[in-house]
């Protein structure tokens, strides 16, 4: 079976998700990048994760032909191919249906920084004008709007995390889904108070040598 290990992650990642309350049912998707071979591993269109096999997972080449599997890949398969092609550092793809992180996109705010753990993004989560599901345009404004972040919000729609690997997207989808909620409780009491410019600089610097590197 071609990418077995990545189809394996994406089964675990995909009930990961459900388990840490990021998506439900078959919401959202996953892929992996393997750049030797250029082929991508995607989640299949409209599995529960609770079912999912590896052989359940589909390879697709860059164009997104599918090169192995003998299911439809995800709907969202564009926007994970615009990435890849745009960011070559990343090799892994999150997109999931957090209740925060979505409230925000459903309100068409970014996410400030009102916690310095948003440095897993950036100094902040920019978003993405809302398109149809699926669609060129879609894929387009996520790619135009995540610039040099590690994640964007996807107006009335959701989030999308990337990384250099699938441990690394995925963190960065569940810690901007805390931060979502922190300031959704924030501005429900009061004006919530921004970390400066200048600090957030700081913790980004510190946050590209975070964990056990090197």
């Amino acid at each position: 079976m071609l990418m077995l290990r990545q189809r394996q992650e994406i089964v675990e990642y995909g009930l990961r998700m459900v388990r840490s309350g990021l998506t439900t049912g078959s919401g959202g998707n996953l892929s992996v990048l393997d750049p030797a071979q250029n082929l991508i591993a995607v989640s299949p269109s409209g599995i529960d994760y609770h079912e999912m096999t590896a052989a359940d997972v589909v390879v697709v080449d860059r164009s997104g032909l599918t090169i192995d599997g003998h299911l439809k890949p995800s709907s969202e398969l564009n926007f994970h191919l615009a990435l890849y092609e745009a960011r070559p550092e990343i090799t892994a793809i999150v997109h999931t249906h957090s209740v925060y992180a979505t409230t925000m996109a459903c309100l068409q705010w970014e996410i400030p920084a009102v916690h310095y753990l948003v440095a897993f993004c950036g100094n902040k989560v920019p978003l993405a004008p809302y398109a149809t599901f699926g669609s060129k345009e879609l894929a387009s404004g996520i790619v135009s709007s995540i610039g040099s972040y590690n994640a964007v919000l996807l107006a009335n729609h959701g989030l999308v995390s990337v990384g250099v690997d699938m441990p690394s997207s995925f963190n960065v989808a569940e810690e901007i889904e805390l931060v979502a909620r922190i300031y959704y409780q924030a501005k429900s009491i009061g004006r919530p108070v921004l970390v400066d410019e200048l600090e957030m600089e700081r913790v980004v610097k510190k946050f590209s040598s975070y964990g056990q590197q090197g």
